[in-house]
């Protein structure tokens, strides 16, 4: 066994493998970006190496600084967590060739999976059910139409390398299929460096069911399965294991199966092969097909854990080191049942834009299990992926699991940024997916339910003006006595003014008026009472008033003195939504442009974000280049002022 590894990422990954590492009595070492400088991973670590630079292509993603990391603090292995270069089997190979343990399958058995056509028909050969489509090496446009047109409608254009989503396209109908495969393959471009694709038959009710498989490269296990179903632009959001509705018959033929696509490889590690499942008639051993296998450790692993009592990471170790696999398949049960939600920083009305910002508070409650890679004060940039945390429960039962899921959700405390908490919070008492009706439509489908605000009372605006007075801590830290007995407290919730006058009326007695009406406030032994009701847990900090109801609610101060102008530039101006690099600019001055033109395309967290024209008009002037930098907010595309 090594005594010293080097975990090759960031964040909450980076986190839990040291975690790990530690309770084995192994020394750690962290690698580090100039953004995370002051990071967590780096904080935990024994010690840390900096790679310089912000971008993961500047730092994490520089295989050649990370060995020399490895080799200048003593480590003899290295684990690479999971993106980054988790998959890459040149780095891999480098590491090996530099007399290092790679923690993780041989650079050979990432080659065969690396891509999807490869993989499929490898997998075909060792006896593993493929979906139905075109797997060829003919990309010509004309020829990708017609094995569309002979796979049938509706397909999924899909790039062969890669996976999170990108370079991946639904199309319905024929007449739909040239301008899907062109943006399908320009994503797939700029993420991968490879816009080769694959044609693939769309499942009408598909089930996005992986399992959790393990090697020590002449024999592998399964850990049972996962359901992964729950997804947004093709990205999980929140995962379980078992799968609902999953017979011992099928669990056996799909564990099977990725068993022999596992030993097909001479798999070592962690690996979960992925499987889309039709639904529509319930889970049948003749219904599933294999779709991708990831050779690495998945984002979502924890629920896998919850339910085996095994630490994944313990065992990459340990067979890295080279022992044989711990366990045999019929050491292995399923005990209860597990959830993960995956909280981000994002603004869900906007349409799941990543954010940015201070994390001003953070604090998760008993009863779960919180993966994250951040703190209190610590900022979310716009060089990595936005994930806050990660939230696991487990219990007896899939009820018991998803209660406790649904109340660590909303006393998990999170400010300073926009988060998906609230739509997280939403899922988890979504009663179709209580009732175990799960498939990957559900959240299009109700999406309009699931992103509703949560509704504000006029407790929460009393409270929030209260906070903002400092009240909380005492008369004498609010008002003095030349102070007015009266006062304006000007607050904005989503852009929308919510006034409040605060009024002392007696000793430890206020009342507010606030637009949904008058609020008597009562000071006690315990705190603050709003008529019937206690005060909520508060956070106030950089102009923002948090309250840890209903999932966060969010009041701005406004400062009074600051005249007011409008919050929005205009629809002659197209604005960053968010800090990122401009990939393409698809305008020119003078051109004509109709509302829903593709303006440009900017790049955060990523992923990619079509800007388009909000109206018809005239491009006056483009004001950024290709490969220029943003921030949020920034003026990109300006057109001619409307003359109506």
């Amino acid at each position: 066994m090594f005594d010293t590894i080097l975990i090759a990422n960031r964040g909450e990954i980076a986190c839990r493998v040291i975690r790990t590492a530690r309770d084995m009595g192994l020394r750690t070492v962290a690698v580090f970006s100039e953004v995370d400088a002051g990071a967590l991973h780096v904080q935990m670590a024994d010690t840390a190496v900096s790679l310089g630079g912000q971008t993961p292509a500047e730092s994490y993603l520089r295989g050649k600084a990370i060995i020399a990391a490895a080799q200048a603090s003593g480590a003899q292995a290295i684990h690479p967590g999971y993106g980054f270069l988790s998959e890459n089997p040149d780095f891999v190979a480098a590491v090996e060739a530099a007399g290092l343990t790679f923690v993780g399958p041989s650079a050979e058995a990432i080659r065969k999976m690396g891509l999807k056509d490869a993989a499929k028909r490898l997998m075909t050969e060792a006896g593993v059910p493929v979906v139905p489509g075109y797997l060829g090496e003919d990309q010509d446009p004309g020829h990708l139409e017609v094995e569309a047109h002979r796979t049938g409608y509706p397909v999924l254009i899909k790039a062969v390398a890669g996976g999170g989503g990108k370079g991946m396209r639904l199309v319905e109908r024929a007449e739909d299929f040239v301008d899907a495969l062109e943006r399908a393959k320009a994503e797939a471009r700029t993420a991968f460096g490879n816009d080769a694709v694959l044609i693939e038959k769309y499942i009408q009710k598909p089930r996005h069911i992986e399992v959790q498989v393990f090697g020590d490269g002449a024999r592998a296990v399964h850990l049972f399965e996962r359901d992964c179903s729950l997804q947004r632009r093709h990205q999980k959001v929140i995962e379980e294991a078992p799968a609902p509705g999953m017979t011992d018959e099928m669990r056996a033929a799909m564990g099977q199966a990725a068993v022999r696509a596992a030993e097909a490889i001479g798999y070592k590690g962690a690996g979960t092969v992925e499987f889309i499942v039709d639904g529509a008639k319930g889970l049948r051993p003749d219904g599933f097909w294999f779709m991708e296998m990831n050779t690495r450790l998945q984002v979502e692993h924890p629920v896998t854990e919850a339910i085996t009592g095994v630490d994944l990471v313990e065992w990459q170790i340990r067979v890295a080191a080279g022992e044989p696999l711990p366990a045999r398949q019929e050491d292995l049960a399923i005990e209860g049942h597990a959830f993960e939600a995956r909280l981000y920083a994002e603004d869900v009305p906007a349409g799941f834009l990543p954010a940015t910002g201070r994390l001003t508070h953070l604090a998760f409650p008993d009863g779960c299990r919180a993966d994250t890679g951040v703190r209190s004060g610590d900022v979310i940039s716009p060089f990595y992926d936005p994930m806050i945390a990660k939230v696991t429960t487990h219990g007896a039962t899939r009820d018991i699991a998803l209660r406790k899921l649904a109340r660590a959700l909303r006393e998990t405390q999170v400010a300073g940024t926009v988060t998906n908490l609230a739509f997280l919070g939403a899922l988890a008492e979504h009663p179709g997916f209580a009732a175990g009706e799960v498939d990957t439509g559900l959240i299009a489908r109700d999406l309009a339910m699931l992103t509703e605000a949560p509704p504000v009372q006029a407790r929460h605006m009393a409270q929030a003006a209260l906070a903002v007075s400092r009240l909380g801590s005492g008369w004498a830290c609010g008002f003095t006595l030349w102070s007015p007995l009266r006062r304006r407290i000007a607050l904005q919730r989503d852009g929308e003014p919510c006034d409040c006058v605060l009024e002392i009326a007696g000793p430890d007695t206020a009342r507010i008026e606030t637009p949904l009406g008058l609020v008597e406030a009562l000071r006690d032994g315990a705190g603050w009472r709003f008529g019937p009701d206690r005060a909520v847990p508060q956070h106030v900090g950089d102009g923002v008033v948090t309250l840890f109801d209903r999932y966060g609610l969010r009041f701005e101060v406004v400062d009074p003195l600051v005249q007011a102008r409008g919050t929005e530039a205009g629809a002659a101006l197209t604005l960053a939504p968010m800090p990122g690099r401009v990939v393409s600019v698809h305008v020119r001055a003078g051109q004509a442009v109709a509302a829903g033109d593709r303006l440009a395309v900017l790049e955060a967290m990523k992923m990619e974000h079509s800007l388009t024209a909000s109206r018809d008009g005239v491009v006056a002037e483009v004001l950024v280049n290709e490969g220029d930098q943003v921030e949020a907010g920034a003026a990109l595309i300006r057109l001619e002022e409307d003359e109506t």
